[in-house]
């Protein structure tokens, strides 16, 4: 990785794909309707959940969500794609 890229934890996964992609061992695909399934199977919401929250965190939900001009829903996916990914941090004071 050069020093311009943001450093990144990557899990066993990741690191071994960035080192085969440095290394010159990943195969181009061949065709664009590969990289189309590539992009809608990641852009893919398969799993719907339920939870249960108090009346004030989804009114401050809804409200933050509103003045970001998404739905709140989109807003708690991207909140929790965030953390499971990493880039949503604990704030300490």
């Amino acid at each position: 990785m050069t020093k311009k890229n943001k450093i990144m934890k990557l899990d066993g996964y990741e690191y071994e794909i960035l080192e085969a992609y440095e290394n010159g061992q990943l195969k181009v695909s061949e065709t664009s309707a590969d990289y189309q399934a590539i992009a809608s199977d990641t852009l893919k919401k398969n799993k719907k959940i339920n939870i249960r929250i108090s009346e004030n965190d989804l009114s401050a939900l809804q409200r933050r969500a509103a003045k970001e001009g998404i739905p709140y829903q989109t807003l708690i996916g991207s909140v929790l794609h965030k953390y499971i990914s990493g880039f949503l941090k604990e704030v300490t004071e």
